[in-house]
């Protein structure tokens, strides 16, 4: 007596009839089709990807720029306390040559004209800007200086047109200093700083600091 074939059986025996492709070709038939992804899927899996990757660009890129924005800006302040300890420095020697009994004035070797001028504090000279009221020229540095930022020998003059020489290189700051006695005063000079620099395609930056110098003794020049 033959026994009836069990649902397993008949699947399978169904499953194999489906296998015939070709005449006289018999072969098995994966049991899961496969698909590749549609184009949308695609698009929207290449998005996702762009968002992961442009935020966390864009926050480095933005990062960097308060670093670099914070370098020059430290760099642009200090170079302007600079200028002004030049000035300071100029009228403490202008103060003791009197206290040692030569007159001279308590700013001799500072332009006090309310010009701007610059200062080099490589060899502590202070030359008005060449071309008032144009800005002044840029500062240098040398590469044998070490990163001082200064002026070549010669430049900037009244009548330089400040052209580099061998081992100078423009930077990106320039500083102008004004210095002139409070009205109505001979012993009391204020001293005001500016430093300008532009970093890469940013828009030009600027710090502006004073301070007013007094004469702190009784050299005798003061009337």
């Amino acid at each position: 007596m033959k026994k009836p074939a069990s649902s397993f059986q008949l699947a399978a025996s169904s499953r194999y009839k489906r296998l015939l492709n070709f005449p006289g070709t018999w072969h098995l038939a994966p049991s899961i089709s496969s698909r590749g992804f549609t184009l949308i899927e695609t698009l929207v899996a290449v998005t996702l990807l762009s968002v992961a990757i442009t935020a966390p660009m864009s926050l480095t890129t933005r990062s960097l720029a308060a670093a670099y924005y914070a370098r020059d800006q430290i760099t642009a302040f200090h170079l302007a306390q600079e200028a002004i300890e030049s000035v300071r420095h100029a009228r403490d020697h202008n103060i003791l040559l009197n206290a040692q009994g030569t007159s001279i004035d308590l700013l001799d070797g500072v332009p006090n004209t309310g010009s701007p001028f610059t200062v080099n504090t490589l060899n502590d000279d202070m030359q008005p800007c060449p071309l008032v009221p144009a800005p002044c020229p840029p500062l240098q540095v040398h590469q044998a200086s070490g990163g001082v930022y200064g002026y070549r020998a010669g430049c900037p003059m009244p009548t330089s047109d400040c052209g580099l020489g061998e081992g100078w290189e423009n930077t990106r700051f320039t500083r102008s200093v004004r210095a002139e006695f409070v009205q109505g005063t001979v012993d009391e000079v204020r001293i005001s700083v500016r430093v300008e620099w532009q970093t890469g395609a940013f828009q030009k930056r600027w710090v502006d600091i004073s301070e007013n110098l007094y004469r702190w003794v009784s050299d005798g020049s003061a009337s």
